[in-house]
C-alpha cells in the first residue's frame, strides 16, 4: 500500500498560497498545482467515459453531509451549506493563464506536485477534467466483498476488503464483468469501512428518509461486480473482488403471521413473485414450512425470520420476521438477579432474558439492543446495578426501585419492586462499673453494614424505623427502658458514694 499524502490538509492550512502568489511573469501555458473544488459530473466523466452525469447528492442529516474534514465520514468533498453534497476538493494541474478563471471552483495553489491529480482546462466557461493522472502507477489489489440484497441504503451493498484503509476516499468506481463503470457518491453510495449502496429503483428510500437517486444504477442489476475503484489522494486502488452476481430484485413481499409460542401452525403467504422463482424455505429446526403455512413444536417466545431463497440463484432472496408471543412469566426477581420462576425451567428463564427489549427504571426507559442500548441485565439474569448511560447512571442508589422488563414474545412486562429492608438490633450489656452498647444492624436490598457505637445515644429509634427488641426480655420496646434504668442505677450507686 503506498503512503498516504495529506496535500488537501496543506492547502487547507495555507490558504494563502493561492494565485495571487504566483510568479508575476508566469506564462499563461505554465503548469499550476492546486486544489479546487470539482463538481461530481466533471470529476467522474471522463472515468466511466461519460456513460452519465453524475448528481450532487442530498441529505438532511447535517451531522453527516458537513463532516468533510480529513479523516471524517465524507472528508474531501465540499457542500452547499445546506444539505447537498455537490462534489469533492482534489488536487489538479492547469495552465497559469486558467487560475484567475478558476476562482469560482475555490482554487488553491500548491507549492509541490500532488502524487495524484486531474488536468483542468477551460474553454470559455466550459470545464474539462481527464482521468486521474497517478503518477505512482494504478495499484492492483486481490480483494473479496459480499453482497447483500437486504439493506436499508438501497437495493444492493457490498462490503469490500482489501480498500485502502486510512485513506480520505475522493471516488469509488463499481466495474462490472460486462463492462458497465458505476460512479458513486459520499454518503449516499460511499459508507467507511468498504461499505457501498446503491438503488435500482426498487428501494427508493434509505433508511433516514432520504430520496435515492436510481435511475444511472438500474442497468446494474442482474450484471456481476468484478472490481471496485477507489480514488486517493495516492491515486488509484483497484480492488478485484471476484465474481459478484447482483441478483434481480424485484417488489415481491414474504409475509409470515404472529401466532403463539409451543406447538402450532401459522400462515405464510408470497405475493408478487415471478413464476420461475423456485423457492427453498427457512427457518430453524423446530420449524417445517411449505408456501402456505409455517408449523413449529415446543417453539419458545420470540422474533422469528423466515427466509427465501431462489434455487437458481437468478433472483434476490426474501425474508419477513414475525412473532410467537406467550402470556407466561418464567423469570422472578431474587438476591440482584432475574432468576427462573417457580414451575419453569433454567432455559424458560434464558430466553425470556435473551429477548429483552427494554427496561424502564423508575420512569425512565432504556433500550437493551440497538444504537443508544445500555446492558442492565446479563446474560445470566444479573442487574448491573452500576450501568450508566451518557446521560448519567441508571440507578440513582437510593435503593428504591419500580423496574418494568419487556421482552419480545412476552406478552405482558415483568413487574417488580426493590426497596431497602431497615431492620435494627441493639444489644445492651452492663457491669457493675460500665454501660456498654449498642450494635446496629441496617439491612439494604439485601447488603449488610453494622457500626458500634461509644455511648446509649446513638440506640437509632429514629421516626417511623421498626421497634427495638430486647435481647435479654423479648419485650418489644424493652431496651430503651433498660438503658435508662441502668444508667439511672449507676448514677445513684455514685452518689452514694460520694456521700459516703
Amino acid at each position: 500500500m503506498k503512503k498516504i499524502t495529506s496535500i488537501i490538509s496543506a492547502a487547507a492550512c495555507l490558504t494563502a498560497l493561492t494565485a495571487a502568489a504566483l510568479p508575476a511573469n508566469a506564462a499563461s501555458s505554465e503548469k499550476v498545482y492546486g486544489t479546487m473544488n470539482i463538481p461530481y459530473a466533471d470529476f467522474y466523466s471522463a472515468e466511466i467515459g461519460n456513460a452519465y452525469e453524475v448528481d450532487a447528492v442530498s441529505s438532511a442529516t447535517k451531522s453527516k453531509w458537513a463532516m468533510n474534514e480529513p479523516g471524517k465520514l465524507v472528508a474531501g468533498t465540499y457542500n452547499d451549506g445546506n444539505g447537498t453534497i455537490l462534489g469533492v476538493t482534489f488536487p489538479v494541474e492547469v495552465n497559469a493563464g486558467d487560475v484567475d478563471k478558476l476562482s469560482k471552483y475555490d482554487f488553491k495553489a500548491l507549492d509541490e506536485k500532488p502524487a495524484a491529480y486531474k488536468r483542468v482546462s477551460l474553454s470559455g466557461d466550459a470545464l474539462s477534467v481527464s482521468k486521474l493522472v497517478d503518477t505512482n502507477g494504478e495499484q492492483n489489489v486481490d480483494g473479496s466483498a459480499t453482497v447483500s440484497t437486504s439493506t436499508r441504503y438501497g437495493d444492493y451493498q457490498l462490503n469490500v476488503k482489501g480498500y485502502p484503509e486510512g485513506a480520505d476516499l475522493y471516488g469509488v468506481i463499481v466495474n462490472t464483468k460486462e463492462g458497465d463503470k458505476y460512479a458513486l457518491r459520499h454518503l449516499e453510495n460511499i459508507w467507511r469501512s468498504g461499505q457501498i449502496s446503491w438503488s435500482t429503483g426498487i428501494t427508493t428510500k434509505e433508511g433516514h428518509g432520504n430520496e435515492l437517486r436510481f435511475e444511472d444504477y438500474a442497468s446494474s442489476m442482474g450484471k456481476t461486480a468484478a472490481s471496485v475503484t477507489f480514488i486517493t489522494l495516492d491515486g488509484y486502488t483497484n480492488v478485484n473482488i471476484g465474481d459478484q452476481y447482483l441478483p434481480i430484485k424485484f417488489g415481491g413481499e414474504v409475509k409470515a403471521e404472529d401466532a403463539a409460542a409451543g406447538t402450532g401452525k401459522t400462515s405464510l403467504t408470497f405475493t408478487g413473485f415471478p413464476d420461475d422463482y423456485r423457492k427453498v424455505i427457512t427457518i430453524g429446526e423446530e420449524f417445517k414450512a411449505n408456501e402456505n403455512e409455517i408449523s413449529y413444536t415446543n417453539a419458545k417466545p420470540g422474533k422469528y425470520t423466515v427466509t427465501v431463497t431462489d434455487v437458481s440463484g437468478k433472483y434476490a432472496s426474501f425474508s419477513a420476521a414475525f412473532t410467537l408471543s406467550s402470556e407466561d412469566i418464567p423469570v422472578k426477581y431474587e438476591d440482584g438477579k432475574l432468576v427462573k420462576a417457580d414451575g419453569f425451567s433454567d432455559e424458560d428463564a434464558a430466553n425470556f432474558i435473551k429477548n429483552i427489549a427494554s427496561l424502564t427504571v423508575n420512569e425512565s426507559t432504556y433500550s437493551a439492543s440497538g444504537r443508544g442500548s445500555v446492558k442492565i441485565v446479563g446474560e445470566d439474569g444479573t442487574i448491573n446495578f452500576d450501568a450508566e448511560t451518557q446521560n448519567g447512571k441508571v440507578f440513582d442508589g437510593s435503593g428504591n426501585y419500580t423496574i418494568s422488563v419487556t421482552a419480545t414474545g412476552y406478552t405482558s412486562p415483568y413487574n417488580f419492586e426493590i426497596k431497602p429492608e431497615e431492620t435494627i438490633v441493639t444489644t445492651i450489656a452492663t457491669t457493675s462499673a460500665e454501660v456498654t452498647s449498642t450494635t446496629t444492624t441496617v439491612t439494604t436490598d439485601s447488603k449488610s453494614t453494622s457500626a458500634a457505637s461509644k455511648t446509649n445515644k446513638t440506640n437509632g429509634n429514629k421516626a417511623g424505623s421498626n421497634k427495638v427488641d430486647s435481647p435479654k426480655t423479648g419485650v418489644t420496646g424493652a431496651a430503651v427502658p433498660a438503658a435508662i434504668l441502668a444508667l439511672a442505677g449507676a448514677a445513684a450507686f455514685v452518689m452514694r458514694r460520694k456521700n459516703d
